[in-house]
């Protein structure tokens, strides 16, 4: 098989790899030449043969996933350029105070787009580091991606873990295996964020086992509250539930349907020395806020994404109304909320907009004490605004 294909886009299908954007859609393709195939090296031009940058293919919607633009171009994507971008990953992690911290060890070192490697998601805990990768046409690079963290961490590597298995299709994995660890072995991992400890479990948590991205903001929530009733909803392991009793809350509630993430969010809250004022509830969150006699002080929602796509785009804002209304109707007079969606195709607007008919609905007067997004660890790459998926409004109920 070449490994290299030249791929001619249609006219007036450039102009978004002009602007940097990362993602070539099957849909812009005028003429393939050379036999493409998951993985292989494709070079793009316009209609007009003006070399605009390279990347990897495969045969879906998205059908280039652009890492150099021009004039770079790069004659393999070998061990070599995958050794250059991870360290340059590791080395803006540093910039923002992650590498050597010691009141926090956990952080993502690759996140995708934002770190010009789009497709590929790479979280550290403490030494042990997790893979995730979203582009079938990527995997073919898996091992020079390990060896890559291999060499970045050296002596202070103790595992990595693929876990592509939960992000690539089923059709995928037909005629091969999952890696599963492609260095070390499983182990008990505990890491520390801001201080305090949890219990991690890449290989059957959710994502690659934590949810690093919300580490910022549960470190804000510590600030509202002191000696209040907090309810923490969509729990899974117990981030913000952790915060609020070191923060000094009264009682904490935490709700999850999943029994697994309430058992790991039990174990954080021991890790911490917090088990009097908790107690996990393991339910569906819409039904315990139907039924719950209880008024709290301070109310966290942080559903999973709702739409993962356009075409469920209004029925995840009807869903995230739903949610928000119930919480405004549970939540005490002077109350507070953290209110979060981690859908991509709900931005900002939309999302503000949303929370905003809950509001009216409620009858309640809100005010916004804060916007929330992502940290420093996972970047918006400016030319790829689809990479701001975590947005989040910290409100004030009268």
């Amino acid at each position: 098989m070449s490994e290299k294909i030249k791929v001619i886009l249609r006219s007036g299908k450039d102009e978004a790899v002009r602007r940097y954007h990362p993602w070539v859609f099957s849909g812009a393709i005028k003429k393939v030449e050379g036999n493409a195939w998951d993985g292989c090296h494709a070079e793009v031009y316009s209609n007009k043969d003006e070399y605009l940058g390279c990347g990897i293919y495969q045969d879906a919607t998205i059908a280039i996933r652009i890492l150099a633009f021009a004039p770079d171009r790069p004659e393999s994507f070998g061990p070599d350029f995958w050794q250059e971008r991870l360290t340059r990953a590791w080395l803006l992690r540093q910039q923002a105070g992650l590498t050597e911290n010691q009141e926090t060890n956990v952080y993502r070192l690759v996140h995708g787009e934002g770190d010009h490697l789009p497709g590929l998601i790479i979280d550290h805990y403490d030494g042990h580091v997790v893979i995730q990768i979203h582009a079938t046409g990527l995997y073919r690079f898996i091992d020079d991606i390990a060896s890559a963290i291999r060499i970045l961490y050296g002596e202070r590597l103790q595992s990595i873990y693929d876990k592509s298995a939960e992000t690539l299709p089923a059709s995928f994995w037909q005629d091969k295996e999952s890696k599963g660890f492609l260095y070390g072995a499983p182990a008990q991992v505990t890491v520390k964020e801001n201080g305090l400890q949890f219990r991690v479990d890449a290989e059957k948590g959710q994502k690659t086992g934590f949810f690093i991205d919300q580490r910022e903001n549960r470190q804000l929530l510590s600030r509202y509250c002191r000696n209040k009733k907090v309810l923490n909803t969509f729990a899974y392991t117990g981030g913000f539930s952790v915060y609020a009793l070191r923060a000094g809350a009264s009682a904490v509630h935490s709700v999850d349907s999943s029994a697994k993430a309430m058992d790991l969010c039990a174990v954080n809250v021991d890790l911490n020395g917090f088990r009097d004022c908790h107690t996990g509830f393991t339910e569906d969150v819409m039904d315990y806020l139907k039924h719950t006699e209880d008024l709290y002080e301070v109310i966290v929602l942080d559903p999973p994404a709702y739409a993962k796509h356009q075409h469920v785009k209004h029925k995840a804002v009807q869903g995230y109304k739903r949610l928000n209304l119930m919480a405004l109707k549970s939540i005490a007079p002077g109350g507070i909320l953290f209110t979060f969606s981690c859908s991509q195709v709900v931005d900002m607007r939309l999302f503000h907009a949303t929370v905003l008919s809950a509001a009216i609905l409620s009858g309640r007067q809100v005010r916004v004490l804060h916007q929330m997004t992502q940290p420093a660890d996972h970047p918006v790459n400016i030319f790829h605004p689809e990479g701001q998926y975590l947005k989040g409004l910290v409100l004030a109920v009268d």
